[in-house]
């Protein structure tokens, strides 16, 4: 009986061992693989990843090329736009010469032939009569006009060129007050062209007179030849 008890024991352990040899070869088996699928699993997820940044890095080249061209159109468009733009101006300057030729053309074949001339935005007139400061200044204001102001060293040649070298009367005067020149109108007298030792100061001599060496004081009741002046801004030819 005891040899039978023993017999038994030991077939239950060798059994026992079996059922464990069998547990451990099947969860290493179940290890190796999920080992297995865990890599294969790790490799299509990098081989994806790998495609997507392909993709993308093609993807981002394709729009810096598009971007790169853009710019280069944009700026042939800028470019032509200048070159637009500055011909567009020259024509422009071009067509304002033009036109201010023009202009200025009619302006002195209309006016030189009614015995008026044009300088820088006003009309002067001189006479062929002599008339006292004061008769001269009626006929200038009859016509809408006045005895000239003389502004600038230009325009006081300018007076010289018209006038040569005749005496002239300019709507200046002290009448008001002895040595106190103003002009007609009221206003003072800025810029001046006397001749030296000019003005005398001499009593009755309180109108102006222009020669082409420059002003003198003179009796306003001596006859010579004047000078008119008025806008051309207010004036319209017919």
């Amino acid at each position: 009986p005891w040899s039978v008890q023993s017999s038994n024991i030991m077939l239950w352990f060798l059994g026992c061992d079996c059922v464990k040899n069998r547990s451990s070869r099947a969860a290493a088996v179940c290890l190796v693989l999920m080992c297995v699928l865990l890599l294969t699993a790790v490799i299509v997820l990098c081989v994806h990843i790998h495609t997507k940044n392909t993709n993308y890095t093609k993807e981002t080249q394709q729009l810096l090329t598009k971007i790169t061209n853009l710019t280069e159109e944009r700026d042939q468009l800028l470019t032509k736009n200048i070159n637009l733009t500055n011909e567009r101006d020259g024509l422009s300057t071009k067509n304002d010469n033009l036109t201010k030729q023009t202009q200025q053309n009619i302006i002195h074949q209309y006016f030189n032939v009614n015995g008026w001339s044009y300088y820088n935005l006003s009309l002067y007139f001189i006479s062929s009569e002599w008339k006292s400061w004061t008769e001269s200044r009626r006929y200038c204001k009859e016509r809408g006009a006045d005895l000239i102001i003389i502004n600038n060293r230009e325009e006081q040649k300018f007076v010289t060129s018209i006038a040569g070298r005749t005496a002239v009367w300019i709507g200046l005067t002290d009448s008001d007050e002895e040595g106190r020149w103003k002009w007609v109108g009221g206003s003072n007298m800025i810029s001046s062209f006397w001749w030296s030792g000019e003005p005398s100061g001499y009593r009755g001599k309180n109108c102006a007179v222009s020669y082409p060496s420059g002003w003198y004081d003179n009796q306003c009741n001596t006859a010579n030849k004047w000078i008119c002046e008025k806008s051309f801004v207010k004036y319209h030819i017919p």
